[in-house]
C-alpha cells in the first residue's frame, strides 16, 4: 500500500531507493525496499528502532490501524497480531508510543522489496519479465546498504536501537559496523558475528533441494509450476535445526503419526509417518503457501555471506569504530547458532559485555518463544520496566506468535 497516511500504523510500504551498487560489483536498478511503521518521528529524527525479520520472516511485526475506508479483507490484515506482538505496540517494551519503529523487507524477498520474483525495469535486458534465476546474490551488507537509504528518505538521524534475531541479528550487527554513526544501541539475538561451516553445510542442503526440483528451471519457473516439492524439502531440514533435540524427543519420541502405521510398506510405496516426521511435512507445507523458492535462495545465499570482518581484517578491528550499547543474546539449546559464537562476538566488541541467555528448550526458535525472558533483556537495554502480564497468557502468546512467523502446528507446540 503507498500514499497512506502516517498516522495509520503496520501497513505495508514501499520506497524505491535508485541504482544499488552491489558488494559483487554488480548494479541492481530500480530498488525498491518495503517496510512496515509503527509510531511517530520526533523531530530530531532519532527515536527510532529497526526491527530486522529472520529467514523467511516479514515485515508485520505488531498489529496495525488500517485507514477509515479500508476494504474488510485487507484492514483484517493488518489488524492482525505481528510475529512479536506483545513485545513491540503501544505500551511494550519496545512502546510505539516512544519510539518510531521501522521494519523494512530484507533485499531480495519476497514481501515487498525487490527480490526474483520481481519485473525486470525497462531499458535492461529481459525487461518486463521477473528477475528468476538472473537475479544476482545480495548480501547481508547489501540489505543494510540499501536499508540505510530507507532510513534517510524516512528523516531519521540516529536509531536508539537495531534488533534483530537469527538473520535479523546479522543485519543487525552489520549496521553496527557498517553505518557506527547511525547506531546508538544494537541487539543481535541468537546470531552470530559470521555464519559458521556449520550453517553454511545446513544452508547448502536447502539450496541444492531447492535447485534439485525438477520445476525450478534455473529460477525461472514463474509462467509455470514452481519447485515446491524442493521448496517445502529445504523447509523440512531448516526446520530441524530451529528446534532442539531434547524438544523433538520429549514432544514426538517414536510416536507414531495418527491413524497411521509405521510397519509394513516398500520403497516405492511408503510406510506411515512417524509423529515427528508428520511435523515437518506439515512445516514444509506451510510454507510452499507464503514463500517463494528464489527468494529463499537468495536470502539463504545473503545469510551465507554473513560475516561483519568481510574485508576490514580481524572480528575486533571489524567493530573498532562502533560507539553504541551492545546487547547479545544466546538461546542456550540453540543449536544453529550455537552460544559459543555470541560468547566471541561480545569479548570481540570494543567494551566486551555479558551476553545474556535465554533458557529454553525450544532451541533456536527460543528467541520467538520465550517471550517474557526476550522482554526482560530488552527493558534492561532500553532502560524500561518489563510490562506485568500472566505467565499463561504469555505462553499462549508466544505460540500463537511463533505460529504466525513459521506457520507451526499450534496444537503439537502445546504437548507436554
Amino acid at each position: 500500500m503507498t500514499g497512506t497516511p502516517e498516522t495509520a500504523q503496520g501497513i505495508l510500504r514501499h520506497h524505491s531507493i535508485g541504482d544499488l551498487r552491489l558488494e559483487n560489483g554488480i548494479t541492481l536498478p530500480e530498488v525498491r525496499i518495503s517496510y512496515e511503521t509503527w509510531g511517530t518521528l520526533n523531530e530530531d529524527g532519532d527515536n527510532a528502532i529497526l526491527i530486522l525479520h529472520a529467514l523467511t520472516g516479514d515485515t508485520h511485526v505488531s498489529r496495525g490501524s488500517a485507514p477509515e475506508g479500508t476494504p474488510a479483507d485487507v484492514a483484517a490484515e493488518i489488524e492482525r497480531d505481528g510475529w512479536w506482538e506483545g513485545i513491540v505496540g503501544p505500551g511494550a517494551v519496545v512502546d510505539t508510543n516512544t519510539y518510531y519503529v521501522v521494519a523494512p523487507n530484507i533485499l531480495g524477498g519476497c514481501y515487498g522489496s525487490t527480490g526474483p520474483a520481481s519485473l525486470i525495469p525497462a531499458g535492461y535486458p529481459g525487461e518486463g519479465q521477473p528477475w528468476g534465476g538472473a537475479f544476482p546474490q545480495v548480501s547481508i551488507r547489501d540489505s543494510v546498504h540499501a536499508e540505510a537509504r530507507l532510513a534517510q528518505t524516512l528523516g531519521i538521524t540516529s536509531f536508539r536501537y537495531v534488533i534483530g534475531g537469527s538473520l535479523g541479528g546479522a543485519r543487525a550487527l552489520e549496521w553496527a559496523a557498517t553505518y557506527p554513526h547511525l547506531v546508538r544501541g544494537c541487539a543481535v539475538i541468537a546470531s552470530g558475528p559470521a555464519a559458521t561451516a556449520e550453517q553454511i553445510a545446513w544452508a547448502h542442503t536447502q539450496n541444492v533441494a531447492i535447485r534439485s526440483d525438477a520445476n525450478f528451471a534455473s529460477g525461472n519457473y514463474y509462467d509455470g509450476p514452481a519447485p515446491t516439492a524442493g521448496l517445502a524439502l529445504a523447509r523440512r531440514i531448516a526446520h530441524t535445526t530451529y528446534r532442539s533435540p531434547a524438544e523433538l524427543e520429549h514432544r514426538f519420541g517414536r510416536s507414531e503419526n495418527p491413524h497411521e502405521t509405521v510397519t509394513g510398506g516398500t520403497l516405492g510405496a511408503p510406510r506411515g509417518r512417524y509423529a515427528v516426521e508428520s511435523y515437518l511435512d506439515h512445516h514444509g507445507d506451510k510454507l510452499i503457501e507464503r514463500f517463494d523458492a528464489n527468494s529463499y535462495l537468495a536470502v539463504n545465499e545473503a545469510l551465507i555471506s554473513h560475516d561483519v570482518a568481510r574485508g576490514r581484517g580481524c572480528l575486533t578491528h571489524a567493530l573498532a569504530f562502533s560507539n553504541c550499547e551492545w546487547t547479545i543474546a544466546a538461546v542456550d539449546s540453540d543449536r544453529l547458532f550455537f552460544p559459543h559464537e555470541s560468547y566471541r562476538l561480545a569479548e570481540a566488541l570494543p567494551v566486551p559485555v555479558k551476553v545474556d541467555i535465554i533458557e529454553s528448550d525450544h532451541g533456536h526458535d527460543g528467541f520467538l518463544v520465550e517471550s517474557r525472558q526476550l522482554e526482560a533483556i530488552l527493558a534492561k537495554a532500553l532502560g524500561v520496566p518489563v510490562p506485568e502480564r500472566e505467565r499463561a497468557v504469555d505462553e499462549e502468546k508466544s505460540f500463537q506468535d511463533i505460529a504466525a512467523l513459521f506457520g507451526s502446528h499450534f496444537e503439537t507446540q502445546k504437548q507436554n
